[in-house]
C-alpha cells in the first residue's frame, strides 16, 4: 500500500490519532522530518558558499526549493535506492536543478538524520515543558484552597496519621517540579552531532576545505548557528546515543510520577475509602455490562501508558550500550518508534492529569467520615507522648493503649461509630495522669498534621513564580 493511502483499513498506531496531540504528531511526521533533512541541507550549503564550493544562485535555488517535500515521490525512489535519506537527497536535487549537484558535499547521512532529530527532540521537550508547567499551575490552584483540609494518610494501603489534601498534592507537584526543571535544561541544551562525516573525525570536510580560511570545525559551527543547535565536540557516524538517556529517563521519570498519582486517584476513589473521583461526563459510560460503573477510566489511561515509556526507556539503554565501534544500524529501527511514543504517551499523559486536577472531586464527607472511624488511632500517638511526659511509664501505657484500640476496632468492623476516645478518657490508670477533656482533645486528631499546610503553601509560592518562564 503507498504510503500516503493509508486509512482504517490497515494497522495504525493509536498515537496516530488516538493519543498525543496534532502538532506533536507533526514534530515526528514524515513531511516534516524530511523538511528538517532539506534545511540542513540548505544550512550546510549556506556556509560551503562561503568560501565558493556553492555560488550564490545555486543557494537561493535550493532555498527555492527546500519546501518542496514530496514524500510519494521519495518513497517510489526509496524503492530502489533502499535508502530513505538518499531518496529524498534525489528528489531534492532533482527539484532544484543544477544547484542539486551541489547538497550533501561531504556529508554523511547521520549528520543530516542527527542533526533532525535533535531538532526534533528539542521541540518535544519544549511542548512536555510547556504542558508541564500548565499541570503544575492547575495543582497550585488545587494545593491553596485544600492545604488545610486534614484527611486521613494511609501507609501500607492502610489508615496511618491525618495528613492534608493539599499536601498530599504538593508531594505529587514537588515532583513533577523536579521533572519541569530538567526537561526545560534539556530543551536549551540539547546537541546535535554537528557536521563530522562518516566516522566523526570530518576528514571529508576537511579535505573539501583544504584551500580555504574556513576549517572544519568553523565550518560545523556556522551551520549549526544557522540551525539553532549547539554540537558535540566528539561523535562517531552518530552523535553519543548516551544523549538520549537523559532525555528519556526524564520523560520515564514524569511517567512514573504520573502513574503514582493517578494510581493514588484510582484507590481514592474506590467505595471503601471514596475521597477522590474523576469527573464524570453526564453521558459518559462506565461499564458497557454494568450501569452504575464510574471507572477512573483517565488515571487507568496515564498508568497504561507510563507502563509503555517505562519499557520503551530501556530501548535507549540498548542503544546507548550496545552500538559497537564508531556505529552499527541496529539502533535505526526502533528509534523510528520509540521516540515519537515516548513523547506522544508522555504528552498525553500529562494533558490527561491536567484535566483530572481541574476538575478533580473531593468528596468531603467521606473525608470527614474517614477521619471520624480511623482519626482517633492515629490521635493515640500524641497521647502517648503527653502521658510519658507527664511521667508515666512508656511500655505499660503503650499496652493500656493497644489493648483499647484492638477492642476499638472490633467495633469500627461491626459498622459502630469509633468508641476509643471514649475508652481513653474512662481508663483509670490514664485518668492518674490527665483529665477526660484532656484526653478528648488530645484525640482531636484534626489538630494532628504539623506543619503541613505551611509546607504545601511553600510549594505553592515557587510554583507559581513558573508563570511565564518556560
Amino acid at each position: 500500500m503507498e504510503p500516503t493511502s493509508f486509512g482504517y483499513d490497515t494497522y495504525l498506531s493509536p498515537f496516530t490519532w488516538r493519543y498525543g496531540s496534532d502538532r506533536m504528531r507533526v514534530i515526528w511526521s514524515e513531511q516534516h522530518k524530511r523538511l528538517l533533512w532539506r534545511q540542513v541541507w540548505v544550512a550546510l550549503a549556506t556556509v560551503q558558499a562561503q568560501v565558493g564550493l556553492v555560488s550564490a544562485q545555486e543557494v537561493a535555488a535550493l532555498q527555492a526549493h527546500a519546501a518542496e517535500v514530496d514524500v510519494a515521490q521519495a518513497h517510489a525512489v526509496e524503492a530502489e535506492t533502499r535508502h530513505d535519506l538518499m531518496a529524498e537527497l534525489r528528489v531534492f536535487a532533482a527539484q532544484a536543478g543544477p544547484a542539486g549537484g551541489k547538497l550533501h558535499l561531504g556529508a554523511t547521512s547521520m549528520d543530516i538524520e542527527d542533526n533532525t532529530d535533535a531538532l526534533r527532540i528539542r521541540a518535544s521537550l519544549d511542548i512536555l515543558a510547556a504542558e508541564l508547567k500548565t499541570l503544575l499551575l492547575r495543582l497550585a490552584d488545587r494545593i491553596e484552597p485544600t492545604a488545610g483540609q486534614v484527611c486521613m494518610a494511609f501507609t501500607h494501603i492502610q489508615p496511618a496519621e491525618p495528613t492534608t489534601v493539599g499536601y498530599r498534592l504538593a508531594g505529587y507537584a514537588q515532583d513533577l517540579l523536579q521533572d519541569y526543571r530538567q526537561i526545560s535544561r534539556l530543551a536549551a541544551e540539547f546537541p546535535g552531532k554537528g557536521l563530522k562525516g562518516a566516522v566523526g573525525t570530518a576528514a571529508s570536510y576537511t579535505h573539501l576545505l583544504r584551500s580555504s580560511e574556513l576549517t572544519a570545525q568553523q565550518m560545523e559551527s556556522e551551520v549549526m548557528q544557522l540551525l539553532g543547535l549547539p554540537a558535540v565536540l566528539i561523535a562517531t557516524q552518530v552523535y553519543p546515543r548516551s544523549l538520549d538517556l537523559p532525555v528519556v529517563n526524564t520523560v520515564a521519570s514524569i511517567a512514573a510520577n504520573l502513574h503514582k498519582f493517578a494510581l493514588d486517584l484510582r484507590l481514592l476513589q474506590s467505595p471503601s475509602i471514596g475521597e477522590w473521583s474523576e469527573p464524570f461526563g453526564a453521558r459518559q459510560v462506565g461499564s458497557s455490562a454494568m450501569p452504575f460503573k464510574r471507572n477512573p477510566i483517565n488515571a487507568e489511561t496515564i498508568c497504561s501508558l507510563a507502563r509503555l515509556v517505562h519499557h520503551l526507556s530501556q530501548t535507549a539503554w540498548d542503544n546507548t550500550a550496545l552500538m559497537a565501534l564508531e556505529r552499527t544500524l541496529d539502533d535505526s529501527a526502533n528509534r523510528r518508534e520509540a521516540l515519537p511514543a515516548i513523547f506522544l504517551a508522555a504528552e498525553e499523559m500529562i494533558i490527561r492529569a491536567q484535566k483530572l486536577i481541574a476538575g478533580l472531586v473531593i468528596n468531603a464527607n467521606q473525608v470527614q467520615r474517614n477521619l471520624d472511624v480511623y482519626g482517633p488511632f492515629a490521635a493515640i500517638e500524641a497521647l502517648l507522648m503527653e502521658l510519658a511526659r507527664l511521667g508515666a511509664d512508656r511500655q505499660a501505657m503503650h499496652e493500656t493503649l493497644r489493648g483499647h484500640s484492638l477492642q476499638a476496632w472490633e467495633a469500627v468492623q461491626k459498622g459502630q461509630a469509633n468508641p476509643l476516645a471514649e475508652y481513653l478518657a474512662g481508663d483509670p490508670a490514664i485518668l492518674k495522669y490527665l483529665q477526660p477533656r484532656r484526653v478528648r482533645e488530645l484525640m482531636a486528631v484534626r489538630d494532628y498534621v504539623g506543619d503541613a499546610p505551611q509546607r504545601a503553601r511553600q510549594i505553592v509560592e515557587i510554583i507559581r513564580k513558573l508563570d511565564g518562564a518556560v
